[in-house]
């Protein structure tokens, strides 16, 4: 039995769960863009339960019509998130047939054991990426005859290829990645003829969601974290600027000192100089005078 722990940190697994609520609300015109921002900041700022849960307390689950929060009960040891996927049941669609045409099973369906399907000039997908699993371990057959299908998995999902071509070919690329803890393993057999089977892993859209919004956290705190230092190198200049405007201040201050002494003293060497001259023509004229008088 589960128990309701607010105070355990949030995966990031959790974190998602709860953003992808937030898109639907969005999308249905229950949050306008302002507030689904915000909350969105505050999931993926989130590292509690008791935290994340009040973000989606008064909107419903995701495809769920009356309100319910998303739940914020931890799951048991080691069953991750892929142990509400495998379902069990028959699947909800058996098989994909595509004759000079096309089919696609994608979305939230869920994968039967055994999952037939086949085109003849034409092309299919088969995308698992939203998928339950009707069991732990599900075979998707291919028969591609002069046409293409493709097998879309997520990561974590352990794949095998089994397929045969013939003048075709089968995709081998995932063959051997090991898969998640408790996730299902999908078996890809079949065979090409004038035709081609890929496998390919992708990110569902709520993780391509997800890492961009992330990325666009990163970059603000980058442009913030870059805007802070040029404040610093502003304030930096400032000081440096002001201190060379207080040493520029004292040093006009000193030479207008400098040159008010050396006007005194060059006003005093004048006076001496003037007092100077008018004694030597007093004394000439003395002298002239004494002349005189020795004559007379």
């Amino acid at each position: 039995m589960t128990e309701e722990l607010p105070e355990l940190r949030a995966s990031d697994t959790d974190r998602e769960r709860v953003a992808e609520v937030l898109r639907d609300a969005l999308a249905e015109g229950r949050l306008d863009m302002e507030e689904f921002e915000e909350r969105l900041d505050a999931t993926y700022k989130a590292r509690t339960y008791g935290e994340l849960a009040p973000i989606t307390r008064d909107l419903p689950a995701a495809g769920v019509t009356p309100p319910s929060p998303v739940s914020m009960v931890k799951e048991p040891a080691g069953s991750g998130d892929w142990a509400g996927r495998i379902v069990g049941g028959e699947g909800s669609s058996q098989w994909g047939v595509a004759i000079m045409s096309g089919f696609e099973r994608k979305g939230r369906w869920t994968v039967p054991k055994r999952f037939n399907s086949f085109v003849f000039w034409g092309g299919g997908a088969i995308d698992l990426r939203e998928a339950d699993f009707a069991d732990r371990e599900v075979v998707v057959n291919c028969v591609a005859i002069m046409g293409g299908l493709d097998v879309i998995v997520p990561p974590g999902v352990e794949v095998v290829v089994r397929g045969i071509g013939i003048m075709g070919g089968f995709d081998q690329r995932e063959e051997g990645v090991r898969g998640d803890p408790g996730a299902p393993r999908v078996i890809v057999t079949g065979f090409a003829f004038w035709g081609g089977v890929g496998v390919r892993r992708k990110l569902t859209r709520a993780e391509r969601q997800r890492i961009k919004e992330q990325r666009r956290q990163e970059k603000l705190e980058r442009k913030a974290g870059r805007q802070g230092e040029r404040e610093e190198l502003e304030g930096s200049s400032s000081a440096h600027r002001d201190a060379l405007d207080m040493g520029h201040s004292a040093t006009r201050d000193a030479l207008d000192q400098a040159r008010s002494v050396h006007r005194d003293a060059m006003e005093q060497h004048r006076e001496l100089m003037r007092e100077h001259r008018e004694e030597r023509r007093r004394a000439r004229h003395e002298e002239r005078d004494e002349r005189r008088r020795g004559r007379d």
